[in-house]
């Protein structure tokens, strides 16, 4: 049982250093909570995906995007304790939603409608006839 208590401890500890360095940055420059979660999140999956060396086509820079997503709200549910939790759990839904958006809509361009992101659909239509 006292492996587990360690265990958690340094979980604790991570969890809470995440919470502080998270809270600095967003006090720190000029963007408000909800635009942090836009612009981190299509910024991570663009640098996973070239990490990775993989499209954003793949599913996973987007798929490590939401489990990184889930484990920064988790941190949040665990280091913050709001009055009415269905308010802070509703916050935490928002969170994901907004990191996320922004992801999906690149991951289902990418893999639906690749077209959009060649050189061919900005090159003019050349007709043969003139």
């Amino acid at each position: 049982m006292a492996i587990w208590t360690a265990i958690f401890d340094v979980l604790d500890r991570i969890g809470m250093g995440w919470f502080n360095a998270k809270t600095f940055v967003e006090h720190t420059i000029a963007f408000s909570h909800d635009a942090l979660h836009v612009i981190v999140g299509v910024c991570l999956q663009l640098l996973l995906a070239s990490l990775l060396q993989v499209s954003v086509r793949s599913p996973w820079p987007w798929s490590i995007v939401l489990t990184l997503e889930i484990a920064n709200e988790a941190a949040d549910l665990h280091g913050e304790v709001w009055p009415d939790h269905a308010m802070q759990w509703g916050e935490s839904a928002k969170d994901v939603l907004l990191t996320m958006c922004l992801p999906t809509l690149l991951l289902l361009l990418a893999r639906f409608r690749p077209q959009l992101f060649s050189a061919a659909a900005s090159a003019p239509v050349v007709n043969a006839e003139e």
